[in-house]
């Protein structure tokens, strides 16, 4: 008897942790992308073979080669006079040869090939939940002298690989990027990242009213989109914060609430307010040097979940084309 009782507390346990996002995605039919290496493709060119293999990449990678080779290259497409010598001028530095061979000490075929199968299931995902919207038809891995990690192009994901080489990554102390940034950029946090930011491309944060409320429920409802995409991984590679900061959220959620819901700063439109309370950095200065950065970002973020919890009729679509924030919070009945 206490077996069979032991047995249906672990049922219990588990149906009551279950993510209600991980649904059945074994039948959506979706045409995947086209995996290519541009970073690598880039760095078979040289001197003597210029002419004839650059046209190859034109002609392979279309628009996208164009983008790659005005940002980092600044060179404004294959046609500018400086593309010959703008492109050997690159792969001919010191630091990037080292970045790329980095990248390819990181990024086997194994591990490629692991982005592939998670970056397909999430693909499925948006499929899923946005039926009616287009998918890449292209991913291009790339190096972009660590400029950019994301971009989307004439339907095709950009993902610079040089972006995610490990927080101790030699390169990162070079540029003098701060410790709270190069902790995210690692491989762990590609994937959050993509989806991050093909989301971003999808749903924008335009609004006629700029108050902390929309700032939070607009990157709550990301956040909430992204885990959907997503849906095992964890909520501290979602939003970018460490176990404890995690932790310091979950304690304090109800005195977060308080002080949010205290002098209606909900619905102050101070800049310097929202700078503080949606800005990066290491810490959220005006609450305590433990409570983390983007604090107004997790904090809408538990407003969405409430919301989708109690409107299970609302589709995924419908909560992220919603406008109304002030709608979303009365809805969402959000009592920490």
């Amino acid at each position: 008897m206490k077996k069979l009782l032991c047995l249906f507390a672990l049922i219990f346990l588990f149906s009551c942790s279950r993510n209600e996002l991980e649904v059945d995605v074994s039948g959506v039919e979706v045409t995947l992308p086209d995996y290519k290496r541009l970073d690598e493709d880039v760095f078979t060119l040289n001197e003597n073979n210029f002419d004839s293999l650059s046209g190859v990449l034109v002609q392979t990678y279309g628009p996208v080669y164009q983008k790659y080779l005005m940002n980092p290259l600044r060179i404004a497409g294959s046609n500018d006079s400086n593309y010959r010598s703008g492109v050997l001028a690159f792969i001919k530095d010191k630091d990037i040869r080292s970045a790329q061979n980095a990248i390819q000490g990181i990024y086997t075929e194994t591990k490629i090939n692991a982005l592939k199968t998670e970056l397909n299931t999430a693909i499925k995902y948006f499929k899923y939940h946005f039926p009616e919207r287009t998918t890449p038809e292209k991913v291009v891995f790339c190096q972009t002298g660590w400029n950019y990690a994301f971009a989307y192009v004439d339907k095709s994901f950009l993902i610079g690989l040089d972006m995610y080489l490990g927080e101790k990554a030699e390169f990162y102390k070079m540029l003098a990027y701060p410790l709270y940034q190069t902790r995210k950029m690692s491989a762990d946090y590609l994937l959050a990242d993509v989806a991050r930011g093909w989301l971003l491309t999808e749903f924008d944060n335009s609004t006629p009213e700029n108050k902390l409320l929309n700032h939070c429920v607009f990157y709550g409802k990301l956040f909430y989109a992204v885990n959907a995409l997503l849906p095992e991984a964890e909520d501290s590679i979602i939003i970018g914060y460490t176990g404890a900061q995690l932790r310091y959220c979950k304690t304090y959620e109800k005195k977060l609430w308080a002080y949010f819901a205290e002098k209606n700063r909900l619905y102050d439109n101070n800049l310097e307010l929202i700078r503080e309370l949606t800005g990066e950095g290491p810490f959220t200065g005006s609450i305590s040097k433990d409570c983390p950065p983007r604090i107004a970002m997790w904090v809408g973020w538990q407003i969405v979940r409430s919301y989708m919890k109690n409107n299970k009729a609302e589709s995924l679509e419908d909560m992220m084309m919603e406008k109304d924030a002030a709608k979303i919070l009365n809805k969402s009945k959000y009592r920490p």
